[in-house]
């Protein structure tokens, strides 16, 4: 048991997914913060709000900042957030006209939400490839084996004979769904949540929109006409999606354990892990693995679903229950595409199994 297991030295292996985890890691999140303020920085030069040489200099001057991540952390602690620490830390290496010009119209919620949906993005990207490869190793299967009858089971029971193609469609077509859903989620879900002090963008008069659209478009974002602040149905959404997205390998997982039992032998999983007590079992950990991880994110799901309920204009407590919660999901759905993939490269039909 640890407090982390996606990162545990132990545990990481068989929960956790590099890939993810990379995504929400310390420089990950300061990178997209600093891709966030040379976005505005260019935006606000190319509207006439700083000067260009401004923004050029805080471009340059980004590109080569190295943080003080211990400052950070102090800063965080005192703040509730790490933007006006990291903001001290940028101007002392700026020009006085850059370090004026820097942040101009923007809070701290601004440029928090832009590198969660630069990374968040990022991670549906990873987990949707994942999705694509999985769907094509089922229809590989399908066309294999699809014709072989098999059991079908209904209520835990032996029902009538189906074929195994039935089965494959089961595992195979909700994740054809969830690849359809991210398409139709994303524009919501990966927006540029940028409004000001308080959502209105009024720091930048007239302007507001255009800053906010040029913004958008250089980070690979979605833009809104307005702030989005305390709005978070769009990352409500996503959420939902991840869980969708266990839930469905959750289903094949469990489908898959079952059929491994003895007493039904349906399928044979090659490499199944060992018992310390009992040699001649190979326990299906794989499929075990991918109904916990669906099981994980039902439950974070609630969670998330709390941080929907944002007080006026902004809230410190809701938000900061996103931060915790959306990593360990997206982090764990890509567990399970990793894990289903494993899982798939050493599960087989039994031949002669007890339901032929």
């Amino acid at each position: 048991m640890s407090v982390g297991p996606f990162q545990h030295p132990i545990l990481g292996r068989l929960l956790g997914d590099d890939a993810l985890a990379a995504c929400f890691d310390a420089a990950a999140d300061v990178e997209a913060m600093l891709d966030f303020e040379r976005a505005l920085a260019r935006a606000e030069a190319a509207e006439g709000l700083i000067e260009p040489a401004a923004a050029e200099s805080i471009a340059m001057d980004l590109a080569r900042f190295e943080a003080d991540y211990d400052a950070l952390a102090e800063g965080t602690a005192r703040d509730g957030v790490v933007v006006p620490a990291l903001l001290k830390q940028l101007r002392t290496r700026l020009s006085p006209q850059a370090a004026q010009a820097l942040h101009k119209g923007a809070t701290s919620q601004d440029v928090i939400d832009a590198s969660a949906a630069i990374r968040l993005k990022r991670a549906a990207s990873i987990i949707d490839g994942r999705l694509a490869d999985l769907i094509g190793r089922f229809d590989e299967w399908e066309a294999k084996a699809g014709a072989t009858t098999v059991m079908a089971h209904t209520r835990m029971q032996a029902a009538k004979p189906t074929s195994f193609a039935r089965k494959l469609a089961a595992w195979r077509d909700p994740l054809a769904r969830c690849r359809a859903r991210l398409a139709e989620v994303s524009d919501r879900a990966f927006l540029l949540r940028f409004g000001g002090a308080v959502g209105d963008r009024a720091d930048l008069g007239e302007r507001g929109q255009a800053v906010a659209d040029r913004v958008a478009a250089e980070l690979g974002l979605a833009s809104s006409a307005t702030s989005l602040h305390s709005e978070r149905d769009g990352i409500a959404e996503f959420a939902s999606w991840l869980s969708l997205v266990t839930g469905a390998l959750g289903k094949f997982g469990q489908d898959a354990a079952l059929s491994l039992q003895n007493e039904v032998g349906e399928l044979k999983l090659a490499g199944g892990g060992g018992s310390s007590a009992m040699p001649h079992k190979s326990n299906p950990v794989g499929p075990e693995v991918l109904v916990t991880l669906a099981r994980f994110n039902a439950t974070l799901l609630a969670g998330l679903h709390q941080s929907l309920v944002h007080e006026n204009e902004r809230s410190g407590a809701a938000w900061t229950l996103e931060w915790m919660l959306l990593p360990q999901m997206a982090t764990a759905s890509g567990a399970a595409t990793r894990v289903a993939g494993e899982v798939l490269a050493h599960l087989s039909l039994a031949p002669g199994g007890k339901d032929d």
